[in-house]
Formats: C-alpha cells, structure tokens, sequence
C-alpha cells in the first residue's frame, strides 16, 4: 500500500476545478492507498488574511472534502497548523533550498507581479509543501498541473537532503489526472478557473446554487462557429466545457463530440449545466449538515493526532540527521 498526500489552501471556498481536478481523484485513491489530507491553512496567510474569514474558510474546507467522499476511517483529514512539525521541518528545509530555484517557481512570479509589498513567505512557501510531503512519506502526490513545478522542487529537495545528511525521505512521484487535471476559466479560458478571479462568472463554486450555476455556464465564452469539437488551440471556450462535462460524466471527449454533432451550443451548454448540479448538489446537502456539527470536531481531533505520531517521527530522524539538539541516551 502506497501512502498519499496532498493539500488545498483555505482561500475560498473550492470551485469545480478543484474538485474535478484533486477531490475527486482523493476520494478513488483514499480506497487502495494510506491518505493524508490536509487543509494546507499556514499557506493561507502568505498573501493577508481576515483572521474570522480564514477560520471560516479552515472549517469549510474541512467539511467539503468529507462531503466530497472522503472518508476518515480510510483517510487522514487534518489542519496544517494543528501538527507544529510541518513548520518546523519546512524551516529546516528551507536551509538547503536555494533562492535561484525559488526565484524560478512561476506562482511566486504570478503573485507578487506589480505589488509593492511582498511577503517573504510567499517565496519561501514551496519548503513548507515540501515538508507537507515529506513528513508522511508520501509515495505519490496528485495535484493539478499547476504545482508540478512545486512538487520537482520537492523532489529536488529531498534528494539533496538525502545525499548530503541521510537517505530517510521518501522521493515522491507526481499524479495528474489525465481528464480534468485544469479546469479553465468560463470568461477566460486560456487561464485556470480560480475561485480568486474578480469576475464571478469565471468560476463555478461547489457551493453555487443550481440557478447560479446554469446562469455561468450559459454565459461562458464560446466561440461564434456553433460546432462542439474539442480543440485547445482553436476553440479553448468549447474545449473547457467538454473537460467539465466529461469530468462530470465519466462520457469521453469523444463520444460527446458525436452526442453534439450537427447540434448548437445552446443544448450542449444547458447538458453541461445539468451534469455540474447533478454532481454538485449531494455534495452540498453532506456539506450543510456536517459544517457546525460535532462530528466534523471529532474528525479533525483524531486526524491532527494521527498525523502528528507520523510527523513527529519523521521530524525527529530530520533533526537527527541533520545534528540539531541533544544526543538523548
């Protein structure tokens, strides 16, 4: 059994392309695989933060991967900042990452273009993801191929950790899902939907209301040929909408172009809004239900616990290797 783990920011509450592109991958992986989850909240506060949205944003996301299937007598669901040992092996880390390579991880770029004031966390934060990982000896980690860069650095990283004091972390191997691994924008889709984009139409929420959600996606940016084809380069609007639906469906690119042929996009964009509300809305009744209950408490107690024991271990042999503390006898 391989171990698993990956985390999302508590920036927001999760849009489509997060689910399509990471929970749903956990929730089949969490079946065959030892999976730690996490609600990734110290990378939060690398741009600022209002302190009561952010705990509110912590407890949502929380209750949106459980009602997203992800199961806690499977998985490991917990807080990053509730299990001290990622900071303090992130630091360590940091140590023995070079600014070059951190000087070239294009989100740092995108993030802090044209601001005055930029944190430097912001530019250290790729050490911390790498302790995330290496805390749990992570054999495979799935994200969107937005962080792949993030996870090579990791992987860098650890190897060099290993060379230079002891071989004790595992090298991580990276998992992209083939469909769905990014969801573009609905306004602009040459760029990944974000639940960040001033324009409320470019992205779908998980927790957007049917009306809401048929609304957005009517109103997504096509093109004015009326044919339903998939082609990136040529038709990027029409590509996306055939990703989400595919994603939502299991139905393959393929089969969707015949479904669509000789027919306008006016059937297809209203199918692709009737998929999204059918995935979505068991997951939002799960999420009303768990979000003030002493259950979803009582999950992320005993994963903070759980994944503390392992951190800890690992922390303690990063910290031996390394020569930090006292030799205890």
């Amino acid at each position: 059994m391989k171990t698993i783990f990956s985390g999302i920011q508590p920036s927001g509450t999760l849009t489509l392309g997060n689910y399509l592109g990471a929970i749903q991958q956990f929730v089949q992986l969490q079946h065959d695989h030892d999976c730690y989850f996490c609600v990734v909240d110290e990378h939060a506060i690398t741009v600022p933060q209002d302190r009561l949205e952010l705990r509110k944003n912590i407890r949502s996301l929380a209750a949106l991967y459980l009602a997203s299937g992800i199961d806690p007598n499977k998985s490991t669901l917990f807080i990053q900042s509730e299990v001290p040992a990622h900071t303090q092996l992130g630091w360590m880390l940091q140590s023995i990452s070079y600014m070059g390579e951190l000087e070239r991880m294009t989100q740092f770029k995108d993030k802090s273009e044209g601001k005055d004031a930029v944190s430097s966390a912001l530019f250290t934060y790729p050490a911390l993801m790498a302790a995330d990982i290496l805390l749990y000896n992570a054999d495979i980690v799935p994200v969107g191929d937005d962080q792949k860069q993030h996870l090579e650095l990791t992987r860098n990283v650890a190897q060099r950790f290993n060379n230079r004091f002891n071989d004790i972390f595992t090298i991580p191997e990276i998992s992209i899902p083939k469909v769905g691994a990014r969801i573009m924008s609905l306004q602009e889709p040459t760029k990944k939907m974000s639940k960040s984009d001033s324009n409320e139409k470019a992205f779908i929420s998980m927790l957007d209301h049917p009306k809401k959600i048929e609304k957005k996606i009517k109103s997504a940016v096509t093109d004015s040929e009326g044919i339903v084809t998939f082609d990136k380069e040529n038709k990027p609007g029409v590509s996306n909408l055939l990703t989400i639906y595919s994603s939502c469906t299991g139905e393959t690119i393929e089969a969707l172009e015949k479904k669509y042929a000789g027919k306008g996009y006016g059937d297809f964009k209203q199918d692709v809004a009737n998929a999204v509300i059918q995935l979505l809305e068991p997951i939002q009744e799960r999420y009303e239900a768990l979000l003030q209950s002493p259950e979803l408490d009582t999950i992320l107690d005993q994963g903070a616990e759980k994944a503390s024991r392992q951190a800890n271990r690992m922390l303690a042999k990063a910290k031996k290797a390394m020569g930090l503390g006292r030799v205890r006898k």
